[in-house]
């Protein structure tokens, strides 16, 4: 991965975007420290799917999947039969 500081960055993206498409992900540092990565669009597809749990995982999961506002029971009264709101 080629690093580059952030003035070449912005003066020259379109040969780093270049650069990304061919050879693969991209640093940008500010003041020497990693600040980003510029990524294929295909590659951060992946990525973020590799992320996203599955439906499968999220129903086997142990963790609580939060709190279902709901009222206590037997503190709502019924309707009346045939009674009209």
């Amino acid at each position: 991965m080629k690093s580059w500081p952030v003035q070449d960055a912005k003066a020259r993206f379109s040969e780093m975007l270049d650069s990304c498409l061919k050879d693969g992900p991209q640093i940008v540092t500010r003041r020497g420290v990693e600040a980003a990565v510029l990524v294929p669009a295909d590659a951060w597809r992946r990525l973020q799917q590799a992320a996203r749990p599955s439906l499968k995982e999220l129903l086997l999961t142990e963790e609580g999947r939060g709190d279902l506002p709901a009222a206590a029971r037997g503190t709502r009264r019924r309707r009346a039969p045939g009674a009209i709101d």
